[in-house]
This record gives C-alpha cells, sequence and structure tokens, in this order.
C-alpha cells in the first residue's frame, strides 16, 4: 500500500500573504518528495479545535503565525526549550502521537547573521528595538550564542522591563531617550519594529551614532532595503535585511514533517525576492 502524502500547513488569520507555501514548495521540488503545505486561514475562535483535529486530517504539522502563537504555546501537548523561553510556538510536529511546539525564529534570526555576518557574536553590545514577540526571539538568540550585554530599547518602558525580567542576566530596559547613548558602543543594532515597512518608513534609530565595527540588521524584509539598512550602508557598516531570518526558520519544520533537513540557497532567496517585488 502505498505511503499517503506528507502533509504540512502554515495557518494565521489572515493567512493569504505568507511566502512559507512557496519556501517549501521548492523544498518539495527539490527532493522529490510526495508532500504538501498549504496555508490556511483560521480565525481564532476555531484554532483549538483545528489543532484538535490534525493527525485526523493527515497534517503532520505545521507553522503558526501571527495570532495564534501564543495559543499553540498553550495548546501543545509539549513544548522545546526555545519556545519556553520565548513564550510563543511558530512550529507545530508530532512525535509518538503527541503534539509539540517549538520555536524556531530565534535560529533564522542566527542563522540570517552567520551567513551574511560572520563573527557577529562576538562585535559587543547589542542593542534590540522593540519589544514584541519578535524581540523575544531575537534575545533568546543573542544570549544563546553568548551575548552577555543585551539592552531593550522600547517606547513603552514597561515592556521593555517585562523582557528584561523575563530574561534575566545581561538584559536591560531603555526608553527611547537613551537610543544614542546605547549605540555608542554597540557591536550590533537589531531592529525588530515595524518601523521601515511600506507605509511606516521612518527610521528606527540613527546608525550614524554606531562604532565603525557594528553591524545593523531589520527584520522587516519589505522592502529589502529599509530606511534604517540604507542609512548604515551609507554610513559603510554591514548590513543585514531581514528575508534570511524568514528562510532559515522554516528549515527545522520541514525537516520534522518531510524527513530531509533542507538548505537555504541563492535560488530560493531569487524565488522569494521575486515574489516580494508588487504585482502590476
Amino acid at each position: 500500500m502505498a505511503e499517503a502524502t506528507k502533509k504540512a500547513f502554515v495557518t494565521g488569520h489572515p493567512i493569504k500573504h505568507s511566502r512559507s507555501p512557496k519556501i517549501h514548495g521548492h523544498w518539495l521540488a527539490k527532493h522529490g518528495i510526495d508532500g504538501s503545505y498549504e496555508a490556511i486561514d483560521v480565525a481564532p475562535h476555531g484554532f483549538a479545535e483545528f489543532l484538535a483535529t490534525l493527525q485526523a486530517n493527515g497534517y503532520r504539522g505545521g507553522n503558526v503565525t501571527i495570532p495564534h502563537k501564543e495559543a499553540a504555546f498553550a495548546l501543545a501537548g509539549r513544548r522545546d526549550q526555545a519556545a519556553e523561553e520565548i513564550g510563543a510556538v511558530n512550529t507545530l510536529w508530532f512525535e509518538d502521537g503527541t503534539l509539540w511546539g517549538g520555536n524556531t525564529d530565534g535560529h533564522g534570526f542566527a542563522a540570517n547573521l552567520d551567513d551574511y555576518a560572520p563573527g557577529w557574536a562576538s562585535k559587543g553590545p547589542a542593542v534590540v528595538l522593540g519589544a514584541g514577540g519578535a524581540s523575544r526571539a531575537v534575545i533568546h538568540a543573542l544570549k544563546e550564542r553568548g551575548v552577555s550585554d543585551i539592552r531593550i530599547v522600547n517606547r513603552t518602558l514597561a515592556r521593555a522591563e517585562e523582557l528584561r525580567d523575563r530574561f534575566g542576566a545581561g538584559v536591560s530596559a531603555h526608553g527611547m531617550a537613551a537610543t544614542g547613548e546605547l549605540l555608542a558602543d554597540a557591536g550590533l543594532l537589531v531592529n525588530t519594529t515595524a518601523l521601515g515597512m511600506v507605509g511606516n518608513e521612518g527610521l528606527a534609530a540613527d546608525p550614524a551614532l554606531l562604532p565603525g565595527h557594528a553591524i545593523v540588521t531589520d527584520l522587516v524584509y519589505v522592502p529589502l532595503e529599509t530606511p534604517l539598512l540604507a542609512a548604515a550602508r551609507a554610513r559603510g557598516l554591514k548590513a543585514v535585511d531581514g528575508l534570511g531570518m524568514l528562510l532559515n526558520q522554516a528549515v527545522p519544520g520541514f525537516e520534522h514533517w518531510f524527513g530531509v533537513r533542507p538548505q537555504v540557497t541563492a535560488e530560493l532567496r531569487a524565488i522569494i525576492v521575486a515574489d516580494l517585488v508588487p504585482k502590476p
């Protein structure tokens, strides 16, 4: 009897904007796997039922995005260490009938910098702009890589303080007014806010205030060249866009569902870059 098609998904609300089907579809074709990966829009009130019926519907697992990451954390039968520390789940898979929840965002963040700015973790203090869910994943990755001075800057200081208390030693919380002073000796600047996105074209911080060895990265990838990255390059600094984080965070999930660890290649990046260009 032929083995059933291996099925996985990405769910969010809305979800039609997701590039994940293109990423996983490319890898499925590349490896000749009889599998599928589809985008499924699930409203918050239906999310628990959706998870409860995954196995019955033939799914091996999938990805979870906004607004379901915290609900997936609560509903998973077991969670990996990254999910526990970040407090959110973006990847689900089954092991021995148990639904596991993991978080691969920190992995994606670190792998992207490994690809484009080797040695990034040894550059010195890191300044993280923003205190949302993406910031939690970044701080987790920074701590995993041994960065011992992590400075969270947020418009609402209380949000930054919550993360400082969550992650403990080596993490400090600051309001926006302190940004210039904090950048003076920083080796890494990370934007996790929506500033720089199409329709929100602000400059999250001024890279001119950074030392010459600093690296600037922006989690925003639409557009690929955000105002922050453009300013960093004009200053002569190494600048890394956010697309590689999206591509690399997809790797562990694909391996869980389809049994092959895929590679993030220039070919895959070009496919997704082409999809980011607005259609006429």
